[in-house]
């Protein structure tokens, strides 16, 4: 068993629940008129809220089917430190607690989207010092 499968299950199912309830309630297009719209990105607010959106589900998709996982958490972590920027920077270091809507819970899932893509860490492959060892 991969032993990135919890996390990478535990990512996946974050991503569908963050994405998909606002598919039915209404959420992305707010998300698009009344914050990305205001902010300076009209009139393509909603066109980008749903961008983003849809590619959370996607990449909670390839999660789970272990397939271009460094695509899906790239892309994945653009999002989620364009979130830190835009929204969450200004709120501080704690979503809840000490705060509100702060950027802990983006730094975490950037620190684990990581660690999903890069198990063995970020080694170099040097074939001058991988042949000296044999």
């Amino acid at each position: 068993m991969n032993g990135t499968l919890l996390l990478r299950i535990a990512v996946a199912l974050i991503l569908l629940t963050h994405s998909v309830f606002g598919m039915f309630n209404n959420g992305i297009n707010d998300f698009g008129n009344l914050f990305l719209n205001q902010i300076g990105f009209a009139p393509f607010g909603v066109f980008l809220a749903w961008s983003i959106k849809l590619s959370h589900v996607f990449a909670a998709i390839l999660l789970l089917m272990n397939k271009y996982i460094k695509l899906a958490g790239f892309v994945t972590i653009f999002v989620l430190i364009m979130g830190i920027i835009l929204v969450h920077f200004k709120e501080g270091w704690f979503v809840v607690g000490g705060g509100r809507n702060g950027v802990e819970y983006n730094f975490l899932l950037i620190v684990v989207l990581l660690a999903i893509m890069f198990p063995n860490g970020f080694k170099t492959h040097n074939p001058i010092t991988n042949y000296n060892k044999q």
